[in-house]
């Protein structure tokens, strides 16, 4: 199978190439390309040994890690049980679903301590469950990574599109893509927003185009992941988790109310089940902050969140939603049916963010009576804070990012629709699909 370049590769070859690296902590959710993105990575290296422990072939190696916290020790009968050598700046070592292994976690900070110069990595699909109960296992002394799905640029370059990812990146509200490169752009938007960025069904359409294998797919993701909350360590029922999972989906558009889940559920069951999706990886948060200053997360209020899925595939999948809407159509309104677009951009917000570490997104919301006001995602660029709206109109309909720029005397706004590059007085505008470009673009 060809591998498909991911923006988390550069960061690996960095991290391959320092000279005092650490043991590195490849988190994210289920399925997203971790596996694939450290065997790509293994090319540069002459020896590869990798560890499986949810693999029974591999059940010697956890007993390794139970019996010895010696990295030299553990290398050794490793090397033994595996028939490779393991040596230092010339094999990679994998550990692989480690989170079944607390003990192999633990080791981390000992190969770090005592085999510096060895390259270790770690990664697992449910990870953040076992680091809760190791909350200081590696402080210092290990560097994490967060992957995500494929972001659409990443989906541009699967599909051989990467000369209109040359195009997305250079381009600004300044100078705009040609409207003939943009309409082409939004008809494979369209496409990604039906089936999402897990790199399986990535695969699967730019090996077919066939949306309907792309959709059997997604729904087998989908069973793999609630067959996994069976697997979550804490005292909520599988069922209970889904019932909260599937109303994620349903509430994706607005504030999320616990109420609105099921009335077998108390809220706190609800709080704890949408804590573990979020531990999981599969919906992200995004917080009403006051946005009077920087960091944005100073003066939030916990009480306004939304949650999003994190991929539209799978929300799409959860819905049930006839694609034929989206393919057809032209139309904001109809595309953002059940409010996709948001969901997308935040998701492009956090897959175009450093992977060094896993962002927060944070909203704006004014509830005075008669006078309500929300800003979808509020960002911050150094000192800089900066609106963004995804918006259907132009700047004679955006009420609420004028009383946000008034209120906060900020000197300009984001607005990001299927229009192309362009600006509006203090609001620029850029397409849906190249939100991403905001990470690297210095604003006022």
């Amino acid at each position: 199978m060809n591998y498909f370049n991911r923006k988390i590769d550069k960061a690996l070859q960095q991290w391959y190439s320092e000279k005092h690296r650490k043991p590195l902590m490849l988190r994210g959710a289920r399925q997203v390309g971790k596996t694939t993105a450290v065997r790509n990575l293994s090319k540069r290296f002459t020896h590869f040994v990798e560890i499986n422990f949810e693999n029974k072939d591999h059940a010697g190696a956890k007993i390794v890690f139970e019996q010895h916290s010696d990295p030299k020790i553990i290398c050794s009968e490793l090397s033994a049980l595996f028939g490779k050598p393991i040596v230092a700046g010339k094999t990679l070592l994998f550990l692989d679903e480690v989170q079944s292994c607390t003990e192999a976690i633990a080791a981390l900070r000992y190969f770090y301590e005592q085999m510096p110069e060895l390259h270790v990595i770690a990664a697992g699909s449910l990870l953040e469950f076992a680091l809760e109960e190791l909350p200081s296992f590696g402080v210092g002394r290990i560097d994490s990574m967060f992957m995500y799905p494929f972001s659409f640029c990443e989906f541009l370059g699967a599909t051989g599109h990467e000369t209109w990812v040359k195009l997305i990146e250079k381009a600004t509200p300044e100078k705009p893509i040609s409207d003939a490169i943009h309409g082409k752009i939004i008809e494979q938007l369209k496409n990604f927003l039906i089936i999402g960025g897990m790199p399986e069904v990535v695969a699967e359409f730019v090996r077919t185009r066939d949306f309907l294998r792309c959709q059997k797919i997604l729904n087998s993701l989908l069973v793999s992941f609630r067959n996994d909350f069976a697997k979550y360590k804490k005292r909520i029922p599988a069922a209970r988790i889904n019932e909260v999972f599937s109303s994620v989906a349903q509430q994706a558009e607005g504030k999320f109310v616990y109420e609105q889940v099921s009335r077998n559920l108390s809220g706190e069951q609800v709080k704890k089940s949408l804590e573990l999706l979020l531990m999981a990886g599969l919906c992200y948060q995004v917080t009403h902050t006051s946005a009077d200053g920087v960091p944005l997360g100073a003066k939030i209020n916990p009480k306004y969140r939304r949650i999003i899925p994190f991929d539209t595939g799978i929300y799409q999948r959860i819905l049930n939603l006839d694609i034929s809407d989206i393919l057809l159509s032209n139309d904001f309104d109809t595309i953002n049916k059940g409010a996709v677009a948001e969901m997308f951009v935040g998701n492009e917000l956090k897959k175009n963010a450093s992977c060094y570490a896993d962002n927060e997104l944070y909203c704006w919301v004014r509830e005075k009576k008669n006078a309500g006001a929300q800003i979808d995602f509020v960002v911050q660029r150094g000192n800089t804070i900066l609106p963004i709206e995804v918006k259907s109109g132009k700047s004679g309909k955006m009420q609420s990012m004028w009383i946000f720029l008034e209120e906060k005397k900020l000197k300009e706004g984001i607005r990001t629709s299927l229009e192309n590059f362009s600006q509006y007085d203090k609001i620029k505008v850029y397409p849906l699909y190249a939100i991403g470009n905001i990470e690297k673009v210095n604003f006022l």
